[in-house]
């Protein structure tokens, strides 16, 4: 009886919303359509599993190898004729990334590049953040457009704002990054910051008691040895004004087995420990870089996500819906959505501020709140983050003030 007054219940209020309701459906029925179009690393396992094949013959290794982050940074591809050989490219690319690869340093790990879809390299996100482009030879833009050199103290440390600081520990990655920030620091060789200057780094946190928050990047941050990481944090936790410790790490994305239970066992031991990775394409959602991020998450360690607005990789509203959402799925937050910055050789990369705002505004109503970023424009020689978002209110006054809604609705409130 009782059920059958529930759906009648049901029923009545279906009669009375159901306007309502089928609008809903239409604001999200074009998403839906695309979203099973726009595919994960998951759903190419077939075409990775057999460029990993290619990969591992050609190096006569096995897939114990593959799953060790040393076997992969001692096998980071940065020959111009080998990424042909794997890929399948033409003469005429390989010279071109020959050429780029004079000015600028490039380096892929074997897990990395086994994702890009070599059937089609022009339109893959993967590739184009992996491979040098000879679009890069443009040479517009600047090396340090945030003037990190600038508002920097000593050799490690940069700081921008009252309560914070960047201690950089390395030029080491699993893989460059085409659209690095950093590329000027990279340079022809690994290195990673020697100890004393680590501890140089340390010791002005010590005596400048606002710090509060301190973030370890490079680099990756992840790529210094475990027995560093350790001390690093053991010395910050030793400093009771420091109450956040924050790493910079792209591996989770393009190393994932760096992701060992060691490092773990090392961070969860200095809790609170937050890890911000960089997920910038729905083809970066794989089996590895899932187990990377529940080995953190699982350890408690609270995990955020910094996405690049990158042309040809994620600008587009229904891919980075759908890559917030799978990224809630992983337990990582989207933390933020970059504006592109004028960092030399990346201009094919620049994005206009319009199509990020246009994201922002797909976003907002049409998938959780917590699946909703937020949007940043760097200020150029280092004027910081700024956060930009569509504007939703209208006016406001004495008395009142006058906002829309999501849905373009207008409504007001008492002030």
């Amino acid at each position: 009886m009782r059920k059958n007054t529930i759906m009648n219940a049901i029923e009545e209020s279906l009669q009375d919303h159901g306007e309502r309701f089928e609008n809903l459906k239409d604001t999200i029925e074009e998403y839906q359509k695309a979203k099973p179009l726009i595919l994960t690393g998951y759903d190419r396992r077939d075409q990775t599993s057999k460029l990993r094949d290619v990969i591992l013959r050609k190096f006569d290794a096995t897939p114990k190898d593959w799953d060790s982050y040393k076997w992969q940074m001692r096998n980071r591809i940065s020959d111009p004729q080998l990424i042909g050989e794997f890929l399948e490219l033409d003469d005429d690319r390989i010279e071109k990334i020959a050429k780029v690869a004079e000015k600028f340093r490039f380096a892929v790990s074997p897990y990395y590049l086994s994702l890009v879809n070599k059937d089609d390299v022009d339109h893959c996100p993967i590739y184009k953040q992996a491979v040098p482009s000879f679009e890069e030879l443009a040479m517009t833009g600047e090396l340090d457009p945030m003037d990190e050199e600038g508002t920097s103290v000593g050799e490690l440390i940069t700081r921008r704002y009252p309560d914070r600081l960047i201690i950089k520990v390395t030029n080491v990655c699993g893989m460059f990054c085409r659209f690095c920030q950093r590329r000027r620091a990279i340079g022809e060789n690994d290195m990673a910051a020697p100890k004393e200057q680590i501890a140089a780094a340390i010791e002005y946190v010590r005596e400048n008691q606002e710090i509060r928050d301190v973030l370890i990047t490079g680099g990756d941050a992840f790529m210094i040895p475990d027995s560093t990481i350790d001390w690093l944090l053991k010395e910050l936790r030793s400093i009771e004004h420091v109450e956040i410790i924050r790493f910079g790490s792209r591996t989770p994305v393009t190393l994932p087995q760096r992701v060992t239970d060691k490092l773990v066992s090392i961070l969860k031991k200095y809790a609170p420990i937050y890890v911000n990775t960089h997920f910038n394409s729905i083809r970066e959602f794989t089996d590895e870089s899932k187990k990377a991020c529940s080995k953190l998450a699982d350890a408690g360690i609270p995990l955020g996500n910094q996405m690049v607005l990158l042309r040809g990789v994620n600008n587009n509203k229904f891919v980075v819906r759908k890559i917030n959402q799978e990224l809630l799925k992983f337990r990582v937050r989207p933390y933020y959505i970059f504006h592109p910055k004028d960092i030399r050789g990346t201009k094919h990369f620049y994005c206009k501020v319009e199509e990020g705002l246009d994201i922002m505004e797909s976003l907002r109503g049409k998938t959780s709140g917590m699946a909703i970023p937020t949007y940043i424009v760097n200020g150029p020689g280092g004027l910081g983050k700024t956060p930009v978002m569509p504007s939703y209110l209208f006016y406001i006054g004495k008395n009142r003030a006058v906002f829309r809604n999501w849905e373009g609705k207008s409504f007001e409130i008492k002030n």
